[in-house]
């Protein structure tokens, strides 16, 4: 059974508004939210961001948050810098931490495939039975 933490309670809506606020500025993009996706998203955020969640979900709950798209620009790369954080904390082996950031990173931005969903999920289930 994958490990089961509150992965992202120390991510606050205010942390993933500033995240983005900062991708922003780095690209000098229009840093604001969304009349359609961010009130439903910083709903959606701020229920489930405290709860025990299983890693997988955690991702998801990201991925579905970029999908909602609740700033005008970078959600992908907003929710993916805060998972790509999270299992930064797992202190994996480098060569192992830098394959789960990508899988992850893909699964949030919605461009992985298949074979790659697959592989985080059994990751996640071997990190679980290691980790209790």
């Amino acid at each position: 059974m994958a490990s089961s933490r509150r992965w992202l309670a120390d991510y606050s809506w205010e942390f993933v508004t500033a995240q983005n606020a900062l991708l922003c500025q780095a690209k000098n993009a229009l840093h604001k939210p969304t009349s359609d996706g961010h009130d439903v998203t910083k709903r959606l955020w701020e229920s489930r961001q405290r709860e025990v969640l299983r890693l997988d979900e955690a991702v998801d709950l990201c991925r579905r948050c970029h999908r909602l798209a609740p700033f005008c620009f970078y959600n992908g790369n907003t929710f993916a810098a805060i998972i790509r954080d999270v299992i930064l904390s797992l202190e994996l082996p480098a060569d192992q931490a830098y394959v789960v950031r990508s899988l992850a990173g893909h699964i949030v931005a919605g461009v992985a495939t298949a074979e790659e969903e697959k592989a985080f999920r059994e990751f996640c289930e071997s990190f679980g039975s290691s980790d209790s």
